[in-house]
């Protein structure tokens, strides 16, 4: 049986190239043959998971193999985790292949490449992007070639993975203490990995959130189905019906979701849905996996922890003594690893930390994109539904493959 080498510091590049939508779809392929293999399969099992012919997926684990030395000498040099992530991609690219030669020579073809990175204000252009169409339009203009049409722009921009059409929005945490925001951070991670074996022991690992205005939206006719050649078309024009906030839990180990749907999010609110949760197992641990909302750090959250873990020391005041005196104490407080209750805080500005995101993007693509809701009670009950038919059919645990490193933006 082929197995491709094993490169350690490789995996989590494959891994991240696997998952990232942003990745061509060539290199997300081979990555995850690679993957594969390592992990053991054979070139028949690999095929049947990955759809790829057997040949080809015999080429990239043996044309992996090949590349180790190369790999490992590119770990080894200054720019290590950075240096091997274009050696991995450039293993996994395709060999040049032979043909006519170009009309454009190499430096022409650098820039317009760097003429794609330039803002299109700096040509003083009054648009935000660039077309294929006005990057060749102002090649031709600086003289950069005599002639260029826009569907070999487009070419040379996808040999360079560059698409200026799109556009992705981050926001950057700016710790000022990186020690501590790794340490959180990978706190969480450790922490998700651990939640098999302490769910084992009855003590649940659970990641909750808040979906706040959630729209009961009515088309105001209904839609046309699908038929061959033609996708569904839903009416633009809609009835707002008013909002709910849903409250859920991810149940790490298991998958398994539990909702609470209201008309508003206040700390009473989060309070209680907290009060809900733990009452399914009122005698075990429970570890909440939460951002920095104030309503996570309340003094309703405080007095109703104290009550359930039988704390017996004074709380104090709010604003003006003791553990409910500010936010930062009342945290401290329900953070307490001792605590048979507790609650974990991912760093701020690091909500994709929090896995009951990802479970309200599904929500979102499979409920609430494309249905009609009556009435905020319509909303609430297909919620509902919604929640129970995952927990039947789709729960699972989610891969979890981050591991605390430092995203590369």
């Amino acid at each position: 049986m082929i197995r491709a080498a094993q490169v350690e510091e490789s995996q989590p590049i494959l891994e991240q190239f696997v998952r990232t939508r942003e990745t061509p779809r060539w290199l997300a392929e081979r990555s995850e043959i690679i993957l594969l293999s390592q992990e053991g399969l054979s070139p028949n099992q690999i095929v049947g998971r990955v759809g790829a012919a057997r040949n080809t997926v015999k080429r990239w684990i043996r044309r992996w193999n090949d590349a180790v030395p190369r790999l490992l000498t590119a770990l080894e040099a200054p720019e290590g985790a950075s240096g091997l992530r274009d050696q991995i991609r450039a293993v996994l690219a395709d060999e040049p292949r032979s043909g006519a030669p170009s009309k454009f020579t190499l430096e022409q073809i650098t820039r317009l490449i760097a003429l794609a990175c330039e803002p299109p204000s700096d040509s003083g252009l009054p648009i935000s992007h660039w077309t294929p169409q006005e990057l060749a339009q102002e090649a031709e203009k600086r003289g950069i070639v005599e002639k260029i049409s826009a569907q070999t722009v487009k070419r040379f921009l996808d040999k360079a993975d560059l698409k200026p059409h799109r556009i992705r929005y981050w926001l950057n945490s700016c710790p000022k203490d990186r020690e501590a925001f790794a340490r959180q951070v990978r706190g969480v991670c450790d922490l998700y990995l651990e939640a098999p074996r302490l769910a084992d022991q009855e003590i649940y690992v659970v990641s909750t959130d808040e979906m706040t205005g959630v729209q009961a939206l009515e088309r105001i006719h209904p839609s046309l189905p699908l038929q061959p050649g033609q996708v569904e078309r839903q009416e633009f024009e809609y009835a707002r019906h008013g909002t709910r906030t849903l409250i859920a839990n991810f149940q790490v180990a298991t998958g398994q979701v539990f909702g609470t749907l209201g008309a508003t999010r206040t700390e009473e609110d989060f309070a209680a849905h907290i009060a809900r949760t733990v009452t399914s197992a009122p005698e075990a641990g429970w570890v909440f996996v939460v951002d920095q909302l104030n309503t996570h750090k309340s003094e309703t959250l405080v007095r109703w922890v104290a009550s359930q873990i039988g704390f017996e020391g004074p709380l104090g005041e709010k604003g003006k003594k003791g553990i409910i005196k500010s936010m930062k104490r009342r945290a401290t407080f329900l953070s307490d690893p001792n605590h048979r209750i507790r609650f974990v805080y991912v760093p701020k500005h690091t909500s994709w930390l929090n896995q009951i995101e990802i479970w309200f993007s599904i929500l979102a693509r499979k409920l609430l994109k494309r249905t009609s809701f009556s009435s905020v009670e319509d909303l609430s009950n297909k919620i509902r539904d919604f929640i129970a038919y995952f927990n039947k059919t789709l729960a699972k645990p989610f891969k979890w493959t981050y591991a605390g490193l430092p995203l590369r933006v």
